[in-house]
């Protein structure tokens, strides 16, 4: 007859750290998901900021990219780069930003997410009634 004692607590263990693993990965890419979407949440709001400041009748103070760079940090990330030149004329307009957000993962480390967006502002807008 075989010894077959102490081979199920062995099976058992190997199960527990495939388990730990899975957990880990699961929890990695949920993190990793939500980082997107933060991502994109500040891109979005680094846009819409900087886009009205673009038009300088509006009254708007400092820079397009100093206000796109301001929402980006207000929502977690960092602004890479805006397209957002002024423009003094009355034609619609649209900017484009892209901003980074660093996230730490327990199995993989740290990575960085990027996301990009484009606002339209269209100064004559201004001018319709309410």
């Amino acid at each position: 007859m075989i010894n077959e004692r102490g081979s199920a607590a062995i099976l058992l263990l190997a199960v527990a750290g495939l388990v730990v693993v899975l957990t880990i990965g699961v929890a990695d890419v949920g993190a990793a998901l939500a980082a997107r979407l933060q991502a994109a949440t500040a891109a979005d709001a680094a846009a819409l900021g900087a886009a009205p400041v673009t038009f300088r009748p509006f009254g708007a103070e400092g820079s397009p990219t100093s206000e796109a760079g301001r929402l980006a940090a207000a929502n977690g990330a960092v602004l890479t780069s805006c397209r957002c030149p002024i423009d003094r004329s009355w034609r619609s307009r649209v900017v484009e930003v892209t901003v980074e957000r660093r996230v730490s993962l327990f199995g993989l480390g740290s990575i960085t997410m990027r996301a990009s967006s484009q606002a339209e502002f269209d100064p004559t807008k201004m001018l319709d009634d309410p």
